[in-house]
């Protein structure tokens, strides 16, 4: 009997199979990674062996890290029973799984005792506990992507969410399984004679990134890696235009030029650059802001401040309400693609964090100095954090407007966190316009470093000239401030503020003029 229905095949209507690809299919047919038997071993071998559980427990952290459901039962009563300091064998453990009503669940005593028989020996314990986890980490990544692949595909999903809760994810992975081991002294002793012998060699005694203020580094001996460092003031005394000093500082250093990064919280990157550009040119930040310059002041600009500083690398963030998976992402790509070698933010407090149920700002802050830290040790390079300081400052007695470390704003969880926490302190920010020597405080500022975990306490004085948002070397000198006169070679000239950064810096034969 023939049929009326078209050949299929012959005549080439053969429906084309999708070009796409559903992830979701993949999985179909396929048994998620695992390793039986040799989460069987590991069993066996801690009831076996005492000691097992102390080197299978360095690299398993939870009884979800096995994928048999039973496997996971037993492996949390030996950890009950580690918890107790109660030996672990056969008995004791069936014993306890006994108590936890759980032991007919995992199959009896009798599975149990067998656990023991599979093990023809302990030797290869932590090997197989790094594969086990190998496994569970697979399985968590499949999870993980699946969970990715649904909120994806929903309308309602808020896509920047989407991308902060993967990187999360990916993050909680990252740091609660692949962390990294210890390492013996000798190890240690031979990176640390390495470090020793390199900084023997060095001419320079800054060791790290450069400040730009001797004093400063003779405290510090330069930005080291790895360092968090707070730096810590009131509103309005000069946090911002400080930081901006550093960056410059090490950007344009003469003999160890740094790319640097600063991610700004509170202003966009137009008003970092003018104040950049005011620092280094000596032209009154407000005539930059509002472009109300003179002609030889535009051009003092471009010779003096858009020259060197387009020669630099210096990258700017203005990202409002950075949380800190984004920084973290962003850091990492600047150091790997740019060698940014110095992160600066500002400030701490602006930032998000991870908002855990029933957290208060104060936990979220201590999360965010935590990762800061972190992060600063992942990718081997200093952190500079702005920080506010608490109005507790402000209701002290007059004599007493020093910052102290008790007055970091919102968590006491940044003092313990930073390797090094400074303070920025000038008196006539508190209207104390003489010392107790009669002398005048206009435009001293006084670098409080009051924790420094890897080298000593101290003050460092500089001299404030903020409406250039330019910090210099303090002298007893210069409360007048220097000027040149630079020739421009037609006929006419311009002003020139003197900067040590200037590879042609000379004091000699300046104007002293009142600033």
């Amino acid at each position: 009997m023939s049929s009326n229905l078209p050949n299929i095949k012959k005549e080439g209507i053969l429906p084309r199979r999708k070009q796409s690809v559903d992830l979701n299919s993949m999985m179909y047919g396929k048994v998620p990674p695992q390793a039986k038997e040799l989460e069987e071993a590991i069993l066996g071998a801690i009831m076996l062996e005492k000691g097992a559980f102390d080197v299978v427990v360095e690299v398993i952290k939870k009884p979800e890290c096995f994928y048999i459901e039973a496997h996971q039962k037993i492996f949390a009563a030996c950890m009950a029973l580690a918890d107790k300091n109660s030996p672990l064998d056969i008995l004791t453990v069936v014993q306890e799984l006994r108590l936890r009503g759980e032991l007919d669940l995992v199959g009896g005593a009798f599975y149990v005792s067998k656990l023991t028989n599979i093990v023809a020996s302990t030797a290869n314990t932590e090997a197989h506990a790094k594969i086990v986890l190998q496994k569970y980490v697979q399985r968590e990544l499949i999870r993980m992507s699946g969970d990715v692949i649904s909120d994806a595909f929903e309308d309602t999903t808020d896509v920047f969410e989407l991308l902060d809760d993967a990187e999360q994810k990916l993050f909680n992975i990252t740091n609660n399984y692949l962390r990294s081991d210890y390492d013996d002294i000798v190890g240690a002793m031979t990176s640390s004679m390495e470090r020793i012998d390199k900084l023997r060699l060095q001419k320079e005694e800054i060791s790290g990134v450069p400040s730009g203020f001797t004093a400063l580094d003779q405290l510090t001996y330069g930005w080291q890696p790895s360092d968090l460092i707070i730096l810590a003031a009131r509103p309005a005394v000069g946090k911002t235009a400080f930081a901006l000093n550093l960056i410059r500082n090490a950007a344009l250093h003469p003999t160890k030029p740094t790319p640097v990064a600063f991610f700004s919280l509170e202003m966009s990157s137009s008003q970092l650059v003018n104040r950049i550009l005011s620092a280094e040119s000596g032209i009154l930040l407000e005539k930059i802001s509002r472009g109300r310059m003179e002609e030889y002041e535009y051009q003092q600009l471009q010779r003096a401040g858009i020259r060197r500083l387009e020669n630099s690398k210096i990258f700017i963030d203005d990202t409002a309400a950075l949380n800190i998976f984004e920084l973290r992402a962003k850091a990492r790509r600047l150091v790997s693609k740019e060698g940014v070698g110095l992160i600066v933010i500002d400030y701490l407090q602006l930032m998000t964090g991870n908002k855990e149920r029933n957290g208060n700002r104060e936990q979220e802050i201590s999360s965010i100095s935590r990762n800061l830290k972190v992060l600063a040790k992942e990718l081997n390079i200093p952190i500079i954090a702005l920080s506010q300081l608490s109005r507790a400052v402000e209701s002290r007695r007059e004599s007493n407007k020093v910052p102290q470390l008790s007055d970091l704003r919102e968590s006491g969880a940044i003092e313990q966190d930073a390797d090094m926490v400074m303070f920025i302190y000038r008196p006539e920010y508190h209207d104390i316009e003489n010392n107790e020597f009669g002398e005048s405080t206009k435009g001293l500022t006084e670098i409080k470093i009051a924790k420094h975990r890897n080298g000593s306490l101290g003050d460092v004085k500089l001299i404030a000239h903020l409406e250039i948002q330019k910090f210099e070397e303090y002298s007893t000198d210069n409360t007048f401030r220097k000027f040149r006169n630079i020739n421009t070679g037609d006929g006419s000239t311009y002003t020139q503020l003197p900067s040590k950064m200037n590879d042609n810096y000379d004091d000699s034969g300046f104007d002293d003029a009142p600033f």
